[in-house]
């Protein structure tokens, strides 16, 4: 397939609900003013699964299947995060960063969910990690994926003519500005004491400028490569899922 082609695949993908007929409980909430989509799958100890960046719940965690893996033994929760899927999607950086993390204590909140575990990729792990920092009393297990340690700085004014941002809305642009929000400091990141794990792609391009500061600073944190897997292919990655439902399994044994 032709890389233009993939794209616009992946654009349909990532914005488009998709249950394929599957019973899921596809729903909304408010968010502090902001409309919030999820979705659950299965029963039984509660999964949060945090989508990456232009992505969704269904197509970082539905397409690729890891709902359906994961939903034989949980209750699997996706959530699109504000500014993606069918949520809704704010202007300006100030509505992004550590607002994102706010919207999923706030869906613990509406679903009466006291404690969960948690798997985010890529940006979801940069809100997981922030979550473990700030929300720790909310959270059984951190597997951050697809992401490591990103340092937390002031919020950036969204440049659309910026390279990297050329052609992209306004709610994806303030997202992106405001990542540096989402981060933590280096203290921060040693005091965490939720149980964390990182599984990451061994050709992930983050694995040098995110994982390895991680593992540098909190080096008693196990990490997981992914061979042969890329930042944009290791979610479809069968040794990954694999790889997330054996974690999971693992730190919820005897809890089932």
């Amino acid at each position: 397939m032709r890389a233009s082609s993939f794209l616009a695949l992946a654009f349909m993908l990532f914005t488009s609900p998709i249950t394929w007929g599957a019973k899921v409980e596809d729903s909304t909430f408010d968010s502090d003013g902001v409309k919030i989509r999820y979705t659950i799958d299965g029963e039984g100890l509660p999964v949060v699964l945090v989508h990456g960046y232009m992505a969704s719940g269904d197509a970082n965690w539905r397409v690729t299947g890891m709902t359906k893996l994961l939903a034989q033994n949980y209750r699997v929760i996706t959530i699109d995060n504000r500014g993606h899927g069918y949520s809704d999607k704010p202007e300006t950086p100030e509505e992004y960063g550590h607002h994102m993390a706010d919207d999923v204590i706030h869906l613990l909140d509406h679903l009466k969910i006291k404690k969960a575990y948690f798997v985010g990729y890529s940006m979801g792990g940069m809100i997981v990690l922030n979550l473990a920092v700030h929300h720790p009393e909310r959270m059984e297990f951190a597997l951050i994926t697809g992401m490591g340690w990103l340092p937390k700085g002031p919020i950036a004014p969204a440049r659309p003519a910026a390279a990297a941002l050329r052609g992209r809305s306004a709610a994806m642009r303030s997202c992106m500005a405001a990542f540096p929000d989402l981060g933590t400091t280096e203290a921060e990141l040693k005091a965490v004491k939720v149980p964390m794990a990182i599984i990451v792609g061994e050709e992930d391009h983050l694995l040098e400028s995110r994982v390895k500061p991680f593992e540098s600073i909190r080096p008693d944190v196990s990490v997981t490569l992914i061979p042969g897997a890329n930042h944009i292919s290791c979610t479809y990655n069968g040794e990954f899922k694999e790889k997330v439902k054996e974690t999971l399994d693992k730190i919820t044994a005897g809890k089932r």
